[in-house]
């Protein structure tokens, strides 16, 4: 339903309240604990009091596969330093590959060019032989490799296989150049690189043997490179790139059998994950096997409520984290539906289609793709069967009130809606959806279990309300292990802990709501400040965006005269101009749906807007090139050559 006035856009059903996993959790916490815990807000509130005993109770309901060991929390007011269950030992793929029957693991669907299905035991077949394979390759616990592929079910299975060893798996898409590929593998000097051999995008194959030829030549640690066949360029890829096979190559000598899983500690790396690099080199974030698995299993279980069988999708490259979040998905036993390509190709309802052929239950998406369905007119309650879909989950970038409203209004009225927030730096969710309480207009519903979120003013005292930097207060298990090559910790103190000693601090600029949910006003580095008050650009976006006429805007603080201004950046549509009457729409706009002090100084018109290769927009990166600084990383940017339309404009003069 719609929001009316005083009223959320949506409430859960009781029956639905109690049937879920946040209810039966409390049950077991109030049952173990002797609590009387009612709701999911004392639910919180008795997590982040008791940690240990918190995070005990989610392994054992989220039956996590290892040994807990004696200890739950070691040093746990140290942050960083505190270690959680520092006495376990388990294996990250072992607790993924529960299922080792002839259900559906895997969905896949790339563009309208290829469709196939995968069955769990499918798949324990797939990882058994890569396993081998791998092992006769050299690869052993604490080993790199590194993938460079589309979202195929053999990207997940060689996830598996590399974590199943203990040895460590990075990624990224393969739309990265040259330059963005070396500056995050380069860093962590991967064994083994796995790449295809071209990919699908909007209906075009996009061939890259060259850009891989030129990769592997500059990747000498890479001691064998291993082509998966896509575009079917895979023999010319092998002819031309030395130490390279194709998987098939790769996988004959070795026939499917049992996989085995190496017992690890809890904090024994499995991932690598990358900062967007728009600064500078990106960080290499090294994220343990169990903290990952305990955050996943805790949001995935109770924040989205998902269940054995369930159809689980995201629309997600290798190159963000939510790719990583998805394949936890099979630790909850659910069929995982995967897509590449463009969402809007060969149709703009083509993600629709998948929703409702395939019965998806959870679809993940960004908040781009929300506001670029609603702009493309799509109408699914009115043209899809979405009867099989319980929970929209949205990412990336602030969810706009409007686009609260599209989705009640034209998805599915019935349907829980849940903006999440966390990042790359912990691979999961600081603020998240709760499937027992309302959701309201523009908001996320609350922090997330165990995640002691706040929000605190420019000197670190708590804010009730106002906008202030987002904080996490006491440790949680998906801190990231260490940075690569940081053996002293340095960067990583310096990229948290810095500005608030012994407290995360995230770089979210945000506000605690009248409901006790969080509004993301944008990236706390890009705020703007006229006049020395702080305006998230969100907040700017959430009411551009409202204008038809307006496909995109990126907002940035020009230096100008001893103080700042407010300079928008508009993307418009086909054969629309940006006259005087357009300009004074969207200041008045701006204007009524914000503040006086949002209004932009000026409004310039651009063809393109950079973002990077996740799909958010880079103000940062703007804002260095209209002050004639330069960008450290373009090769971050998924389209760097529009920060050339940016450079000394005659606008910005006066």
């Amino acid at each position: 339903m719609l929001e009316k006035a005083g009223q959320p856009m949506w409430t859960p059903s009781s029956a639905r309240v109690a049937a879920s996993a946040v209810n039966r959790f409390r049950d077991e916490a109030n049952a173990r604990f002797g609590l009387q815990l009612e709701t999911y807000r004392e639910l919180h509130a008795w997590s982040l009091g008791h940690p240990a005993e918190f995070w005990d109770l989610v392994w054992d309901f989220a039956s996590v596969i290892g040994e807990k060991g004696e200890r739950r929390l070691l040093d746990g007011e140290m942050m960083p330093g505190a270690r959680f269950f520092p006495d376990a030992r388990l294996n990250f793929a072992e607790n993924l590959m529960r299922r080792h029957d002839d259900g559906t693991a895997f969905i896949f669907r790339g563009e309208d060019k290829l469709a196939r299905r995968m069955s769990f035991a499918e798949l324990d077949a797939l990882v058994s032989r890569m396993q081998q394979a791998l092992a006769a390759a050299g690869v052993g616990a604490g080993d790199r490799v590194a993938a460079m592929l589309p979202n195929l079910p053999e990207a997940i299975a060689l996830m598996l296989a590399v974590t199943s060893i203990g040895a460590i798996f990075s990624s990224c898409s393969p739309d990265f150049g040259e330059r963005g590929v070396l500056d995050r593998f380069g860093q962590i000097e991967p064994k083994l690189f796995v790449s295809c051999d071209g990919y699908w995008y909007a209906g075009k194959p996009i061939p890259i043997v060259d850009k891989l030829a030129a990769i592997v030549e500059k990747l000498p640690s890479a001691r064998q490179v291993v082509i998966v066949p896509y575009l079917g360029e895979a023999a010319a890829a092998v002819a031309r790139i030395p130490r390279a096979v194709d998987l098939d190559q790769f996988l004959a000598p070795f026939a499917p059998g049992p996989v085995t899983f190496a017992r690890l500690p809890f904090d024994h790396p499995v991932y690598i994950l990358f900062s967007s690099g728009t600064t500078g080199p990106p960080k290499c974030i090294v994220h343990g096997g169990g903290g990952t698995l305990l955050q996943h299993l805790k949001e995935h279980r109770l924040h989205c409520d998902l269940r054995p069988g369930e159809r689980f999708f995201y629309f997600t490259t290798l190159g963000w984290m939510m790719w990583n979040w998805l394949a936890s998905g099979l630790a909850s036993e659910a069929t995982l539906c995967l897509y590449d390509g463009s969402p809007f190709a060969p149709t703009p309802d083509v993600l629709i289609d998948f929703a409702e052929q395939e019965r998806i239950n959870v679809f993940g998406t960004s908040a781009k793709y929300i506001d670029a369905a609603k702009r493309a007119g799509l109408e699914p309650a009115r043209s899809h069967d979405l009867s099989a879909l319980r929970l929209i989950t949205s990412t990336g970038s602030p969810l706009a009130p409007e686009s609260f409203e599209y989705v009640y209004r034209s998805i599915k009225a019935d349907v829980h809606l849940a903006s999440i927030s966390g990042g790359t730096d912990i691979v999961s969710c600081f603020v998240i959806g709760d499937p027992t309480s309302p959701v309201w207009k523009g908001e996320i519903q609350a922090p997330g279990l165990g995640m002691a979120v706040d929000v605190w003013s420019q000197d670190g005292r708590h804010l009730e309300r106002g906008r202030g930097e987002l904080v996490c207060l006491k440790p949680f298990p998906s801190m990231p292990v260490m940075f690569w090559n940081d053996s002293a910790g340095k960067k990583y103190r310096a990229a948290y802990f810095e500005r608030f000693p012994g407290v995360w601090h995230h770089g979210d600029f945000a506000e605690w709501t009248s409901h006790g949910g969080i509004v993301i006003h944008g990236r706390s580095d890009a705020t703007l400040n006229p006049q020395g008050v702080r305006i998230g650009t969100a907040e700017i976006y959430a009411q551009v965006e409202q204008i038809p006429e307006v496909m995109e805007s990126i907002a940035i603080g020009q230096e100008w005269e001893g103080d700042v201004r407010i300079v928008l950046f508009v993307r418009l549509g086909e054969g629309v101009k940006l006259d005087a009457a357009l300009a004074e729409r969207i200041k008045r706009k701006i204007r009524e749906g914000a503040s006086p002090r949002h209004v932009p100084a000026k409004i310039i018109e651009v063809a393109d807007i950079p973002r990077t290769r996740s799909g958010k927009i880079t103000e940062i990166a703007v804002r260095e090139v209209v002050h004639g600084r330069p960008v450290k990383n373009t090769e971050a940017l998924a389209n760097p050559e529009a920060l050339e339309l940016y450079r000394d404009l005659t606008a910005l003069a006066t």
